[in-house]
């Protein structure tokens, strides 16, 4: 990565990258090569350590539906801060061999740029800040187009389908490696069907279609692979597993969610879904049909209290917002050298 970074360069010669947060071996090239750079973060703010007890992988809160016990969270936040320790004695090791003269972070996973490090995420008030001012921190809420073209006539004709016949569009989309949860999916999609029989589903399956297919009906439609962003314009609420752009292109467009968060970054995103009163979040691995279907039942009968807000706001944002104030930001960090 180092040599093709340098040869990049070499050829290209630009003044500024913008690095993927989770690209860990390009923001170590960069950082080798005193090459300016910005960071994108693309999950939950606190993917960017903010403090010393800030471990990658440990939820800085959780939602109401899951709360382990202390004994786990212990557990949890020793095998991170193993991972954290180890992360940072390789990146110490790699700037050692090709570039001795550098200084080597004090957390790997910390490593960001030192001018501008943008969110993909609502500014929300309550989320961790961090210390260092002199890099810009910006929030831009959501990384949504100004306007989403139509996925072509398939896709116009399903929606037309299922509207004809019935008043209210669910999506359901557990992200591109959950989606090997169909058991969560067939259990979201059976309690639809029972306590909201006014709504036709859509469910993206992924490579898990062909095992749904039984679940296929005038009112479901099973497709390995949604235009969600086009779907959301068009839908009335969504189930999704609490990945960051699930979550952020649900507030952009207005859509009332359940969240069903798995791991990672999921548990802190439906915490703040949940603070923010965007949407309801249960328990995916203690889910039944009745609970599904009734928490949908109330999104779809009273949106959240914070979602029209909290729409407007992020409204404002997106990635003309955050792009107008990055130039800004390399501007001034430019003629300031």
């Amino acid at each position: 990565m180092l040599a093709g970074i340098r040869a990049l360069h070499a050829r290209l010669s630009p003044d500024w990258y913008v690095v993927d947060q989770l690209s860990y071996p390009v923001t170590l090239a960069l950082h080798c090569l005193g090459l300016r750079y910005a960071t994108f973060c693309p999950g939950h703010p606190t993917y960017v350590p903010h403090s010393p007890d800030t471990l990658f992988g440990v939820p800085y809160a959780w939602p109401r539906a899951i709360r382990p016990s202390e004994d786990r969270i212990a557990q949890l936040r020793r095998a991170a801060r193993a991972n954290d320790e180890a992360f940072t004695d390789r990146f110490a090791e790699v700037i050692r061999t090709h570039a001795p003269s550098v200084e080597a972070p004090r957390r790997a996973f910390a490593l960001a740029s030192r001018h501008a490090v943008l969110f993909n995420y609502p500014p929300f008030e309550w989320l961790p800040k961090h210390p260092r001012s002199n890099t810009r921190f910006l929030y831009g809420g959501h990384c949504v187009p100004a306007q989403e073209p139509s996925p072509g006539a398939e896709w116009e004709g399903v929606v037309s389908r299922l509207r004809k016949t019935h008043s209210r569009l669910v999506l359901v989309a557990l992200g591109t490696f959950l989606s090997a949860r169909d058991d969560v999916l067939a259990t979201v999609v059976r309690g639809l069907l029972r306590e909201v029989p006014e709504a036709a589903v859509v469910v993206a399956a992924g490579d898990r279609a062909p095992s749904l297919a039984h679940l296929s009906a005038p009112n479901v439609y099973v497709a390995d692979a949604i235009p969600q962003r086009w779907l959301l314009e068009r839908a009335d609420g969504m189930v999704h597993h609490g990945g960051n752009n699930s979550f952020t292109e649900c507030v952009a467009s207005g859509t009332p969610a359940l969240v069903l968060p798995f791991s990672s970054d999921q548990f802190a995103i439906a915490h703040d879904a949940e603070r923010a009163e965007l949407a309801i979040c249960l328990d995916p691995s203690r889910l039944g049909p009745r609970e599904a279907g009734a928490a949908i039942r109330r999104l779809l009968a009273e949106s959240p209290a914070g979602l029209s807000r909290w729409t407007r706001r992020v409204g404002l944002r997106g990635p003309d917002w955050m792009a107008t104030r990055l130039m800004r930001t390399m501007e001034g960090a430019t003629a300031g050298c």
